[in-house]
C-alpha cells in the first residue's frame, strides 16, 4: 500500500544533467519530510538532500550549489535536479520519508525505494 519508487536515473556525461523523481503511491506525501541518498559503488550509503513539509531544503556540502530538491505535492512526487555532475557523483539514487523533519538520522528515514542508477562518464 505504502511505497516510493524513484526514477530518472541514467548514463550521462560530466558537466551534464539528470532529474530523478520520486513518486509516492498508497499515501500522501504531504505530510512527510523526504531524504534523498545515495551510495557510490564499495561505500556506504550516505545523505544528499533533504525537503521537509514545509518546502525547506537542506543539502550535503557535496550537493550545494549543484543539486536541487523540490517537491510538488498534486502529483504527490519529489524531485531531485542533478546538475554539473562529476564521475564521483556516480551511485545508486535513493529516497526515502521521514514522519518528522530532516533533521534526523539516516536510520530513522523508512519506505525506501529501490534507487536508480546515476552513472557519470565520458
Amino acid at each position: 500500500q505504502l511505497q516510493l519508487v524513484e526514477s530518472g536515473g541514467g548514463l550521462v556525461q560530466p558537466g551534464g544533467s539528470l532529474r530523478l523523481s520520486c513518486a509516492a503511491s498508497g499515501f500522501t506525501l504531504d505530510y512527510y519530510a523526504i531524504g534523498w541518498f545515495r551510495q557510490p559503488p564499495g561505500k556506504e550509503r550516505e545523505g544528499v538532500s533533504c525537503i521537509d513539509k514545509s518546502a525547506s531544503t537542506y543539502y550535503a556540502d557535496f550537493a550545494k550549489g549543484r543539486f536541487t530538491t523540490s517537491r510538488d505535492n498534486a502529483k504527490n512526487t519529489v524531485y531531485l535536479q542533478l546538475n554539473s555532475l562529476k564521475p564521483e557523483d556516480t551511485a545508486v539514487y535513493y529516497c526515502a520519508l521521514s514522519s518528522r523533519n530532516c533533521h534526523v538520522a539516516l536510520s530513522d528515514f523508512g519506505s525506501w525505494g529501490q534507487g536508480t542508477q546515476v552513472t557519470v562518464s565520458s
